[in-house]
């Protein structure tokens, strides 16, 4: 009779614990993730919005376009998104902001219920997170898989969760894909599922290549204490090693992962990772080339935490931007915290885990390893977004350490002393909160049962001990994750800004722009609706703009043409100014009255007004000519609309008072629109005898931007009265030409001539644009869509060709034989990413077809044939038999 060693193991037993692992801790995830937000009483179980800051401003309004999108409501297309930003590149957003494959599920919801729809999205994210890692510590070692789906559990829901990634969705791909390439880490070093692998990695990288680059260095270092610490064959892998089966569907060669090198194993991780990025280097390379157009944001210095500061974050209840937000649960980072003490595991996995959770630790507190972790360039905002891994790497050290049974008196004991040196350490830190140390002490209480049940019940015997260990151990870490949660999301509402909740505001809106869509013959745009993205939530076509990747000569050309933005400069908002209208083809603008002012707990409610104004359409035909330098934002106008439309006062006289006031004094044509330009001016103003109108800029993240005042007297002198809000920086600085009075008759004028002179007839596909002009039209045409990269044009039959630029805007040279021009939009970087995709496709196809030669020969005799055919199917039946 053979060893026990060498029987081959049932397939399904071993997966059976992981299976009820990951279905344990993702049903336990998605309870309390809900049961938190409950207690906050947010939506969806109470009236309070979680929309804060990003959430509000951009993964709900793309949400909410996507879904669109894919029900074919949209005038765009994957490539090109004609809703926002005058036509912006969609395929880099989509890449950045709604790759996930769980981005899908929003389909399933009425386009009213798109918070409810991202609320689905974030829960499902997190407990596949939780799952994935109940999972993998399964796979690391054999043990518990009710402890394994706790850990799980805590994992998906620490601090990081709660505090960036459950209001920042696409952060959570990452969540989900550190565990999952750590499982790659382990095939590869066992030589097990060549081709899987690869599409592990490419789905991790396609659904948010940004924090798969975080994880994807985590699970770098998980495969490299693996190579040093694990010993195939050892108690510790044969979960791992019994679903070889799963991989092959055949028996497992014996002893093959023993006898292969480390740097084997470490290759074809280098292989595997290498190939899966290929396979997704067509939305990678996109989103690259996207980036480095992008508005560049203030470069970012990093400056480490206080110490103090981040032994705090260790602790339930904490919540800041600025720090790591390493809550674990108090249970979980105690048992982590005695695997260096723990004598049961072996030395060299003490050793091993030990310290790269410790270089871990200190990287993200040194700047050189800082850039590491976010790919050279430290991020705007918060500068700990690969905290994940760290929690990670500790649940991974507390179920080493707990694994093969709760550990010995004197490692609890050293576990126990460091979570209370880290509790005492952190008492001055400015994040503690008046729920941390109760809570820690709570949870720490039901720990000390939990060990006592579970030391009872070894000595003891019986099942129920046991148990009540576990339960007591759930206890204490559902208890915090609940304070936790609850805590986290009511300091973020009272700290940060936030938007409104989807309500009658929105559906009205929605309902008006839908009556009115004209395009192409002209843009709709919404104006300005609480939130941000305005147009990809309710519909439309308009300036509004809100992404990572909004394009720099974009933002520049609405700013030099007095259009103003928030995010230092990637959220371009609306302007409702004629001459800008007519220069975008805005022909119907829709206004707002609020009914009341914005609340936490309440659906925005506001009257709309829908007017309609000749303009000219999307494509018009100006003269050749020379730009001349701009010296405001009124003169830039006038150029980009081809005639002078307004009266600019050289040198308005400006009288400062002792109060910090000022007054401007100039002469304008009597009856004209006075606008006043003061992009960095914090404060009011207003004509006299005529109401306040508020600015708001603040560079370098608030732009203002132009607004009107009033009509000028009969007199022609206007009067302008600025009162400067006491705290702003700079106090009262303005532009050479802050004032400009708009002729209206001018106005009109201009756009009757160029609707006279303009495009016919305009048609557009998903990405492409073609107009038809008058016969003999020269000079240029001139296209109202942001000259970004990626487009191509021509005029006739001619072939495409990069686009030329007129101030911003797409322009066509005419020779007065065209009688068409037409444009089409290809994300940058498509080609050279398809052209990677298909080799690493190719790579992937040889890489299988390599593995199935391998096995098809790992299963002939090795030497000279001793017997015949038939003769060895005679000694396999009796080996059988016996």
């Amino acid at each position: 009779m053979p060893p026990a060693a060498e029987t081959e193991p049932s397939p399904s037993r071993p997966s059976r614990p992981r299976l009820r692992a990951a279905a344990g801790a993702a049903v336990l995830t998605g309870l309390l993730f809900c049961l938190a937000g409950r207690l906050a009483r947010s939506y969806p179980f109470g009236s309070h919005t979680r929309n804060i800051v990003d959430l509000g401003q951009q993964y709900l309004p793309f949400h909410a376009y996507w879904r669109r999108l894919l029900l074919g409501e949209t005038h765009g297309d994957l490539f090109l998104n004609w809703t926002s930003g005058f036509g912006s590149n969609f395929l880099g957003d989509f890449g950045t902001y709604l790759s996930s494959p769980f981005d899908l599920l929003v389909v399933l919801f009425p386009a009213d219920r798109t918070e409810l729809a991202l609320y689905v999205v974030t829960a499902a994210k997190i407990s596949t997170a939780a799952a994935a890692m109940a999972a993998l510590l399964l796979t690391l070692r054999r043990g518990p898989w009710p402890v394994a789906a706790v850990l799980g559990t805590a994992y998906a829901l620490s601090g990081w969760t709660f505090n960036y990634a459950a209001t920042v969705p696409m952060w959570l791909d990452g969540l989900v894909a550190f565990p999952l390439l750590c499982l790659v880490g382990e095939w590869a070093r066992k030589g097990r599922r060549p081709v899987l692998g690869p599409l592990v990695v490419a789905l991790a990288w396609f659904a948010n290549f940004y924090t798969a680059y975080m994880a994807t260095i985590g699970a770098a270092v998980v495969l490299v204490v693996r190579l040093l610490t694990a010993e195939d064959g050892a108690a510790e892998d044969s979960a791992a090693e019994d679903s070889a089966a799963e991989d092959t569907g055949a028996e497992r060669p014996k002893g093959v992962a023993a006898g292969r090198p480390r740097l084997t194993g470490l290759l074809r991780a280098a292989r595997t990772v290498l190939i899966g990025i290929g396979l997704a280097a067509p939305l990678v390379t996109v989103i690259f080339l996207a980036t480095k157009v992008a508005d560049p944001t203030p470069p970012t210095e990093f400056a480490p935490a206080a110490w103090t500061d981040v032994l705090a974050r260790f602790l339930p209840a904490t919540a800041s931007v600025a720090t790591p937000a390493l809550f674990i649960g108090t249970p979980a980072l105690a048992l982590a915290l005695t695997l260096p003490f723990n004598s049961a595991v072996a030395v060299r996995v003490r050793v091993g885990w030990t310290v790269s959770i410790v270089l871990v630790a200190l990287s993200l507190q040194w700047e050189p390893t800082h850039l590491l972790w976010h790919a050279g360039a430290s991020p705007n905002g918060i500068p700990y977004r690969q905290t994940f891994v760290l929690c990670g790497l500790l649940l991974m050290a507390a179920w080493l350490s707990v694994a093969r049974g709760l550990p010995g008196i004197c490692a609890l004991l050293g576990g126990a002393a460091l979570v209370a040196f880290v509790a005492r350490a952190a008492e001055d830190s400015v994040d503690i909160d008046r729920w941390t140390y109760p809570a820690v002490a709570a949870a720490a209480v039901l720990a000390v049962l939990a060990a006592l049940s579970a030391v009872l019940g070894r000595r003891r015997g019986g099942r129920l001990l046991p148990v009540l260990a576990v339960v007591l151990l759930l206890a204490a870490q559902a208890g915090e994750t609940l304070v936790t949660g609850k805590r986290i999301e009511e300091q973020q509402l009272s700290e940060v800004s936030w938007a409104p909740r989807i309500g009658p505001w929105h559906t009205d809106m929605t309902r008006e722009v839908a009556a009115k869509d004209a395009w192409p013959r002209h843009r709709t745009d919404p104006g300005e609706v609480p939130g941000g993205n305005d147009v990809l939530l309710v519909g439309g076509e308009g300036a509004d703009y809100y992404s990572s990747l909004t394009a720099d000569t974009y933002s520049r050309m609405l700013a030099d043409l007095g259009f103003g933005y928030y995010a230092k400069g990637r959220h371009p908002v609306s302007l409702d100014n004629p001459v800008t209208d007519a220069i975008f083809s805005i022909g119907t603008r829709m206004r707002s009255t609020p009914s009341a002012p914005l609340a936490l707990d309440r659906l925005p409610e506001a009257a709309i007004s829908v007017a309609d104004t000749p303009v000219p359409p999307l494509v018009t035909v100006h003269p050749q000519g020379d730009e001349q330098p701009a010296d405001s934002a009124f003169t830039q106008q006038e150029q980009l609309l081809g005639h002078r439309v307004y009266d600019v006062p050289a040198a308005p006289r400006r009288t400062d008072a002792a109060d910090g006031t000022a007054t401007l004094t100039a002469t304008c044509p009597a009856g004209s629109q006075v606008w006043l330009w003061a992009p960095e001016y914090q404060g009011t103003a207003a004509l006299r005898d005529g109401a306040a109108v508020g600015f708001a800029g603040k560079l370098p993240a608030v732009l203002g931007p132009m607004q009107p005042l009033g009509t000028t007297p009969a007199t022609g002198t206007v009067r302008i009265d600025l009162r400067p809000e006491p705290k702003a920086t700079p106090r009262l600085r303005l532009p050479a030409h802050p004032v400009g009075c708009l002729v209206t008759a001018r106005l009109a004028a201009a756009v009757e001539q160029l609707t006279a002179t303009g495009a016919t007839d305009v048609r557009t596909t998903g990405h492409t644009i073609t107009a038809q002009l008058p016969p003999g039209s020269t000079g240029t045409a001139v296209l109202a869509v942001p000259r970004i990269s990626g487009w191509r044009c021509a005029a006739g039959d001619a072939p495409l060709a990069p686009a030329r630029d007129r101030l911003g805007l797409l322009a066509v040279p005419l020779d007065g034989k065209a009688t068409s021009v037409t444009c089409s939009f290809r994300p940058p970087g498509l080609r050279l990413g398809g052209a990677a995709g298909a080799a690493a496709l190719l790579a992937l196809l040889a890489t299988a077809l390599l593995h199935r030669r391998r096995r098809r020969h790992s299963r002939e005799p090795a030497g000279r044939q001793e017997f015949t055919a038939r003769a060895h199917a005679a000694r396999s039946t009796e080996k059988s038999a016996v």
